[in-house]
Order: C-alpha cells, then structure tokens, then sequence
C-alpha cells in the first residue's frame, strides 16, 4: 500500500482555497484579489475526483461488506458533521449580520448564502440535513434544501450516495475499471436527461449523477496506479472535460486536466514547487484537518460577522481588516480542535494519508 502523501496536501490546499473562497466575497477588496478563488465549486470536483481514488481502498479493507464499511465511514464523519450543523442552525436562529452590512447587496452570492433567517419548512429542511438526503430532493420537494442550514454539507450528502452506489455495485462488480465506466455512464446519460427534465424535477449539483464524472475519473485513476492502463484514464479525462463544456459551466472542462496535474504532481514531481509545497509540513497538516476546516468555515465566518458588524457601524474597510484575519484564522484553529477532539476518537484507525494499492513492480514515486 503506497502512501500518496501530496494528495493529503491537495486536502489542504483545496480546504484553504474552498476557506477563501468564502470569505473574500464580504470584503471589498479589489475583484482581480477575489476573482482566483471564485471556482469553489471546481475545486469540490476535484475533492469528488479524491475521493474516488482512494475510497475504494476503505471498502476494500472491509472485505465488500457494506454495513461495516458503511459503519467505518459514519464513525469518521457524522459525529463533526453533526457538530457543525448544531454550530450552523444555532447561528441562523440568533440572527443574520447581513443587515449591517450595507455594501453587500441584496440577491448577491454573499447574500444567499448566509441566511437571513430559518426557511420554510425548517422541520424537513432539518431532516434532510441530518439524514444527508438533501442532495436526493429534487427542487420542487424543498428548494434550495441543499444550501439551506449549511452550504458546505451539500457535497457531504453527494460523498454519501456515492458510497451507497460503491457498496451496491462493487460487491457485483470487482473490476475497477467496469466500475469507472458505469459512473461515467451515468453522467452522461444524467447529462442528457437534465435538458428533458421538467423544472419541479431538476435536481441540485450535489445530486449524484451530476458529480458521476469526477468520481468515475478518480476511478480511472486507481486502474492507472494500480496496473499502469494509461488508455481509461484519458479516455475518462476526455469525456468529463466534454460533459463540463455540454454542462453550462465551461470552467468544469478543465477540472479534469487540473486533476491530471495533480496526478502528475503526485508520481512525477512535475512542477517542483507546487510538489514542495504539498509537500510541506503546514499544508500536509492542513490535510490532516481539512474534512473539520471544509465543514467549519462558512459558519465559523458567519460567527465572526456577527461579532465585528457591531463595531463597525456599517464601514466596509474596518470590516475587513477586522474581520478578515478572524474569517481565515479562527476556522484554522477550531477545525484542529474538532480534528484532534472529535474526529480522531470516532476514527477506526491511525491512518491518515491517502493510500492506493499498486504492484510491486510498478511503484508509485512519492
């Protein structure tokens, strides 16, 4: 078992670029400051593409069996995710900054998503939330019940109906590079059918098949690292880069050549000071933290909103010089709070670093 090490400085790195991502949009810093981390959800795609590389290690280990395998990932995730959800709700309920914040305008990306109070139907909203189904609900059941009570989760949700369809599927079908094709199937057969489906029946982006793409190119991944098949993972590269350009969000087509560089970052070393970098002891142990950090942000930011709009008294620049240093280091702390208080003891084990299984005659050049 290899260890994939600058993969869990790639955690981190997104983690951080997910962080920013969220909290320079408060702030009235110049756009050309903002505008590189504004593809948050891109980088989510390359947390799905993660996933699907090393996941099926973990189902491996327990042998296809999915209750134990199912139990293993709950352990690790649920008992934080539950945390930050309280932390999220609890925040909604005492109020919205967003009032005293009179250069964020109204029906703007910052202003959607901090809520400005409970949506309707908070009961079922509550309950999607903490049955991780709100990425299953099409629009016209709960809207926007992805995003409603923590926007970071809809992704969470999305991770938990690919490990459900891996359990399904996988004790069928052993063949990592037959399971690659059939989640490449259904994005594109997905991709087709969104453009026939009626509006009460379109479904959010943390809907499965809309993420399939990604998770079937981590899959191809493996068949690469494992057994060193160079055609499937072109071929996988190739077919999500034309499902993004087909999608309506163009900047999806390059995600896929951004994750084959990271691969190549990864075996090869190319690019030399990206490779240190994710090779660093700070971003390997944002790695470490990053599932808290991911969580954590948004409602972490939100927190601190509402502790430095008092002060302020409506003056965007003092705003950001308070509020900024507290949005990007108190989520930091917190989540290795959580990390080393929570997470740790619900794990299964002490491993940590991303892993994959190759031959010995081919290793994997860390």
């Amino acid at each position: 078992m290899e260890r994939l090490t600058r993969l869990d400085g790639l955690r981190g790195a997104l983690a951080i670029y997910v962080m920013l991502g969220h909290a320079l949009p408060y702030t009235i810093l110049p756009g050309w400051i903002g505008a590189p981390f504004a593809h948050g959800e891109a980088a989510v795609d390359v947390f799905f593409a993660l996933s699907g590389l090393v996941v099926i290690n973990s189902l491996e280990r327990f042998n296809y069996r999915p209750w134990p395998f199912l139990a293993g990932r709950a352990k690790r995730l649920l008992p934080v995710y539950f945390l930050v959800l309280g932390l999220a709700v609890g925040l909604i309920w005492l109020g919205s900054p967003l009032p005293d914040m009179p250069w964020i305008a109204p029906g703007s990306l910052p202003a959607d998503f901090w809520a400005v109070g409970m949506p309707a139907q908070f009961i079922w909203h509550f309950v999607a939330h903490v049955m991780l189904v709100q990425g299953l609900l099409p629009n016209g059941v709960l809207p926007w019940a992805y995003i409603t009570l923590l926007g970071p989760a809809w992704s969470l949700s999305t991770e938990w109906q690919f490990y459900i369809v891996m359990v399904v599927l996988m004790r069928r079908v052993r063949n990592l590079a037959m399971f690659g094709v059939l989640l490449l199937a259904v994005a594109v057969i997905y991709r087709v059918m969104a453009g026939f489906l009626p509006a009460y029946w379109q479904f959010s982006r943390a809907f499965l098949p809309d993420a399939a793409g990604f998770f079937g190119l981590g899959v191809m991944s493996a068949v690469w690292l494992r057994k060193g098949h160079i055609l499937p993972l072109a071929a996988a590269v190739l077919l999500v880069a034309m499902l993004g350009l087909v999608s309506g969000s163009p900047l999806r087509m390059f995600t896929p050549l951004v994750w084959l560089l990271v691969l190549g970052v990864q075996k090869y070393a190319v690019v030399a000071p990206l490779a240190r970098l994710l090779d660093s002891r700070a971003v390997q142990y944002l790695g470490v933290i990053s599932y808290p950090l991911y969580l954590l942000n948004a409602p972490v930011q939100r927190a601190c909103a509402m502790l430095v709009t008092p002060v302020v008294h409506g003056d965007a620049v003092l705003f950001g010089w308070l509020w900024l240093p507290l949005a990007l280091a108190v989520p930091v702390l917190l989540a290795a709070v959580l990390h080393h208080g929570v997470e740790v003891r619900f794990m299964r084990g002490p491993k940590r670093s991303v892993r994959i299984s190759t031959p010995k005659s081919q290793p994997c050049h860390n």
